[in-house]
């Protein structure tokens, strides 16, 4: 079952989520192993990202052996602080 994860940036700007994203995501034109979408933007008070694994296990992998500790070790110009996370199994997904 696919897993959905929502991820807000309080105060986050454009250019902080594309220093992050570069860390996490360095190759552009692809996504990593098990997420089958990704979306983000700008939202009231910050920056919001969205990202579509293809089960909770393909998150879990990323966030722990990518994402997390990317983070952690600092990115320079990246999110100052950890975002405010809301995690959801996908009832219902369109492509």
């Amino acid at each position: 079952m696919a897993y959905g994860v929502v991820h807000f940036f309080p105060g986050g700007t454009k250019e902080q989520y594309e220093a992050s994203l570069a860390a996490v995501h360095p190759d552009r034109s692809t996504l990593p192993k098990g997420q089958i979408y990704h979306a983000a933007g700008p939202s009231a008070g910050g920056w919001t990202i969205v990202a579509i694994h293809d089960s909770k296990a393909s998150w879990e992998a990323f966030r722990d052996n990518t994402l997390g500790p990317k983070l952690q070790a600092g990115v320079e110009g990246g999110f100052a602080g950890p975002p405010q996370e809301q995690a959801f199994e996908v009832y219902n997904l369109q492509k």
